[in-house]
């Protein structure tokens, strides 16, 4: 069992140095819309691999490109790499702080709405962050896992109860390959919307801008990030969360 989550963590760290490509414009960790302090919605969106945050093939970039450009100037939308999980996490922080003391009160907690989505290793890192968040007693709207692979020490599949709602899509086919299922710490807090399975060696999908990797050695993995369905999907939830009153959506306590 060791040597098969070895030889997958080798593919998915190889794949990951080979699908990642140079940063288009300025150096960074993120790319992000400039709100004011406090911001009435924050979206976090995760690359996979070593993809870099402003690469524009791929697809929480896309997305979060979308988003911002009609939702209000109050809405932080920021895409991160996921090995930068504890930037997002203090930027979570600092944007709830908003009489900027240092200290998050329960009033500016209790206001947070905040939505989280990536793909592969940056599925992964958006259930650590939820969990980080859920330590500091802070909600979450909405989880999206798309293809979701976890690093050997991490646990991608449980949905911690400070969600209010979570999702995954995934594909099963190749080396690298997402997680089928995820389920809640507490399912009278947190809503599983679904596990939703994509097969693109039923229905492929053409990808475009990616490395010679990606398309021959995990093709479907690469397919589950390009598919404008799976997306367009990602996308209707995050939209419908950013109009929905606060009371409609956040777990009780």
């Amino acid at each position: 069992m060791f040597g098969l989550v070895s030889f997958r963590w080798a593919v998915s760290t190889l794949g990951a140095v080979c699908l990642a490509v140079p940063a288009f414009g300025a150096s960074g960790a993120a790319i992000s819309t400039h709100t004011p302090s406090a911001p009435a919605n924050i979206v976090v969106g995760f690359v996979g691999g070593f993809v870099r945050y402003n690469n524009p093939h791929h697809g929480p970039v896309q997305l979060a490109q979308r988003i911002r450009q009609s939702v209000p100037d109050d809405t932080y939308v920021r895409v991160f790499e996921n090995r930068h999980r504890k930037t997002a996490y203090k930027t979570i922080l600092q944007l709830l702080d908003a009489n900027h003391d240092g200290v998050l009160t329960a009033d500016e907690k209790a206001h947070a709405r905040i939505i989280l989505f990536g793909h592969s290793w940056g599925a992964s890192a958006v259930v650590l962050l939820a969990r980080e968040l859920d330590r500091a007693g802070i909600p979450v709207w909405l989880t999206v896992q798309v293809d979701s692979v976890a690093k050997p020490w991490q646990n991608d599949g449980i949905i911690p109860d400070n969600v209010a709602e979570a999702v995954n899509f995934y594909q099963p086919n190749g080396l690298l390959h997402g997680r089928a299922h995820i389920s809640a710490a507490d399912a009278a807090k947190t809503q599983i919307l679904g596990n939703y399975l994509f097969d693109y060696k039923k229905e492929p999908v053409a990808c475009t801008g990616t490395s010679w990797y990606y398309r021959w050695v995990t093709p479907s993995h690469a397919e589950s990030e390009c598919d404008p369905r799976l997306w367009t999907q990602v996308e209707a939830l995050v939209r419908e969360r950013l109009s929905t009153p606060v009371a409609a959506v956040l777990p009780a306590r």
